[in-house]
């Protein structure tokens, strides 16, 4: 999946979340991302972040401490 796509999907969940408590707003993108996007998915989210998380709203990285990182391939 592009950078471009892993970015939009990730900030327009954030988009919805921000309209919440931030409490329940991280843990429901975090929930959210857990839940629905397959390991490949959240690997290359997780390599995004790692190299700075360029282009991701704030609730995105303040959610990704409770994103469940995959085990390397």
């Amino acid at each position: 999946m592009s950078v471009e796509k892993i970015t939009r999907m990730a900030n327009q969940i954030a988009l919805f979340m921000e309209s919440k408590p931030e409490a329940e707003g991280i843990e429901g993108l975090s929930s959210h991302i857990n839940d629905f996007w397959e390991p490949r998915m959240r690997r290359q989210f997780f390599e995004l972040l790692d190299a700075g998380g360029e282009g991701f709203r704030p609730l995105v990285i303040r959610a990704a401490e409770k994103i469940r990182r995959p085990v390397a391939a």
